[in-house]
């Protein structure tokens, strides 16, 4: 029980992970109709100048406190990512108002090939390390209820909580302030919302900038956990049968697909993989997300689209 206890918990974790990532795709698609290829190149670009920051600044300010140092190189990443928002929309987006779904994928599939190489230009293509002061060690848990306790990483778990906070924040905002309203009307009809006054252009740079924020948060938890490499770029892909399941206009959804995902992979790897000879947790997602792609493609949590023709 207590091994069960242990894959079930390492699935959630792993789970938050992927809908911190997802949750970029999801609010780009809510804010604009654009599904984001460009996502996890915006993650390593992000986690790439964290990583570079907070390496140059003690030199450069004379700073020996590592949580100041960590905190202006994340204020630095953050206005890195707003000025890649203003360039977006300033050399690619405002061009391509009411352009066919397809031309908008291309744009973002250059921009991702564009942030590979600028990374590499602007940061060097080594592998950086980010060290934000989470807790390596593993700790155990319940050792009275179960015998030797379930042994639990303090990474994961801070992560996680990170995660979930940060969900918690995007929820509001959606909802509650209008901007959030106004993104979701520019979402519903470029056109329209531009009739009522809503400035499309600051809007665009408004959700590429938060989409910016969620890949820097999620860039540092995994260059955290694995080192800042041109890898992370496959993040992205590991986020897309997350927001297959949930929804892509969901932001509960991406969090729902997400611990479904984590747990999924985590549970049959450990005891369906052994039957078949394991690698079950490299295509789990993908088996999951063609199911739901078959019968039902809006995901869990997804508006059915119906068009009248």
């Amino acid at each position: 029980m207590a091994f069960f206890i242990e894959t079930l918990i390492g699935g959630l974790m792993a789970g938050m992970l992927y809908s911190l990532v997802a949750l970029g795709f999801v609010l780009i698609f809510k804010a604009s109709g654009v599904f984001n290829f460009a996502q996890g190149a915006m993650v390593l670009f992000a986690a790439l100048a964290m990583a570079r920051f907070s390496e140059w600044i003690p030199g450069w300010l004379g700073i020996e406190n590592k949580l100041i140092g960590n905190i202006i190189a994340f204020i630095i990443a953050g206005a890195c990512m707003w000025v890649l928002a203003w360039l977006i929309e300033r050399l690619v987006l405002r061009h391509l108002v009411n352009q066919e779904g397809v031309t908008l994928l291309m744009a973002t599939l250059g921009i991702t090939y564009f942030l590979d190489g600028l990374g590499q230009t602007l940061f060097g293509s080594d592998i950086y390390k980010i060290d934000v002061g989470m807790p390596k060690e593993p700790i155990f848990l319940f050792e009275s209820t179960f015998p030797g306790g379930i042994l639990v990483n303090l990474e994961d778990v801070y992560a996680a909580c990170v995660a979930a906070l940060l969900v918690v924040v995007l929820s509001l905002f959606f909802q509650k302030t209008t901007t959030g309203r106004a993104l979701r009307a520019v979402a519903d009809d470029h056109q329209a919302a531009q009739s009522i006054g809503i400035p499309l252009n600051r809007i665009w740079v408004i959700v590429w900038f938060v989409a910016g924020i969620t890949a820097l948060v999620a860039g540092i938890i995994w260059g955290s956990k694995m080192g800042v490499q041109f890898s992370l770029t496959t993040v992205a892909l590991r986020a897309l049968p997350v927001i297959i399941l949930g929804g892509l206009t969901s932001v509960p959804g991406a969090i729902i697909g997400g611990l479904i995902i984590g747990v999924g992979e985590k549970l049959s790897e450990v005891y369906l993989g052994p039957m078949v000879g394991g690698g079950i947790e490299i295509w789990f997602a993908y088996v999951l997300a063609l199911v739901f792609l078959l019968f039902r493609p809006q995901g869990l949590f997804g508006e059915k689209i119906i068009d009248r023709v």
